[in-house]
């Protein structure tokens, strides 16, 4: 005899019901798309879930699963919501001014330098550390790696075309962060947009590329992912950071953002603090 209890939908804890259909859209979002949402944090992804929700006006996270499954072009839609977009250039300056007066004398000794910006977004604090290895005359023997899981984004990322409105707050980050020529320098403008130095882009490559899922593909001197781990689960966090210590040389350096650090595992020993206040670590 089957002495399960059924509970009444009165007694149903909805929050459970939220966290299984969260739970399902995130399964069947990485069977179709093969993007690895599963371990980041709830709380972030639930909060674009609602937002979607809202748009669309869907009363459950069932029926907005059930119109991503059947109507075309709507997985996009949730992937390009999961997306994490938020950046500036010189975005946190005194991170650039300690890459600027204590990185970059050791980059100077380097014949090539490779950097990877891991979680890049539209770009533009790609453009800042080109910006930055140009006026440090580092420029023409580095390369760029930018990548990001969003090609939509990346498109963008690629035409170094930034709201006008955006460059006042642009510029007092450049000068903090301790810029030495005039920034307007670097772009020219219309009335609603700045448009960034082609030349910039001369040493920079775009490509798509998946923290969760994807594996390294080169090895690197320098790896920047700065407030991108603040939404994974400590156990993709431990992950993600064991991909760069792999893809990191000797004596390279990791920077991170200003509410992360690097996570206790087997492979912190290997690192040192070289900027504990800028979250710069470098690789034993």
């Amino acid at each position: 005899m089957n002495n399960q209890v059924m509970l009444s939908e009165e007694e149903l804890d909805i929050g459970l019901v939220e966290r299984i259909e969260v739970d399902l859209l995130l399964e069947a979002i990485y069977r179709l798309s093969g993007f690895d949402f599963r371990k980041y944090m709830k709380s972030s992804i639930i909060r674009r879930i609602q937002n979607r929700m809202r748009l669309e006006r869907i009363g459950t996270i069932t029926a907005l699963q059930e119109k991503m499954i059947h109507e075309k072009g709507f997985l996009e839609k949730i992937l390009n919501d999961f997306s994490i977009n938020v950046t500036e250039m010189f975005r946190d300056p005194t991170f650039f001014r300690s890459f600027r007066q204590k990185v970059v004398p050791e980059l100077r000794k380097l014949e090539s330098i490779r950097i990877w910006h891991a979680g890049c977004a539209t770009g533009e604090e790609v453009y800042s550390m080109a910006i930055l290895l140009e006026e440090e005359g580092l420029a023409d023997k580095t390369t760029i790696y930018a990548t990001d899981m969003n090609e939509n984004v990346l498109q963008k990322a690629k035409q170094g075309t930034f709201s006008l409105v955006k460059m006042q707050t642009y510029t007092k980050n450049y000068m903090q962060a301790g810029g030495t020529e005039a920034f307007s320098e670097y772009y020219t403008a219309d009335d609603h947009f700045a448009y960034f130095r082609p030349s910039l882009l001369k040493n920079i490559s775009f490509a798509q590329h998946n923290l969760v899922t994807d594996s390294s593909f080169n090895e690197f001197h320098v790896i920047i992912c700065r407030n991108v781990l603040i939404y994974f689960t400590s156990e993709l966090q431990n992950q993600v950071q064991n991909l760069f210590y792999e893809s990191l040389c000797p004596g390279g350096f990791l920077g991170l953002g200003d509410k992360e650090s690097l996570r206790f595992s087997e492979k912190t020993p290997h690192y040192m603090e070289f900027d504990c206040t800028e979250k710069i670590y470098l690789k034993r």
